[in-house]
């Protein structure tokens, strides 16, 4: 189950579990679409994954699958990532 992180590991932007906005890599790192776009080119700078726009948990499932409330901020790797 993924965790639905609720922020951008680059701006620290708030990503609700019903975010559009949210984008993710195989791994979970969670990033804002607009970072994702402009500072990464669509590539994760952990894992170099391909970002892809992240599910939305139907809201009837949240009581009992909620999102995660641990943030992770990493502003100093959010470069564009090397190929």
């Amino acid at each position: 189950m993924l965790q639905l992180r609720p922020s951008c590991e680059c701006c620290d932007r708030d990503l609700p579990a019903d975010s559009p906005q949210a984008m993710i890599c195989s791994f979970e790192c969670t990033f804002c679409s607009d970072c994702a776009d402009r500072k990464l080119a669509g590539k994760c700078p952990n894992c170099g994954g391909e970002l892809v726009r992240r599910p939305i948990r139907p809201a009837s499932k949240l009581d009992r699958f909620p999102a995660s409330t641990t943030r992770v901020f990493k502003p100093e790797g959010c470069a564009r990532p090397v190929d």
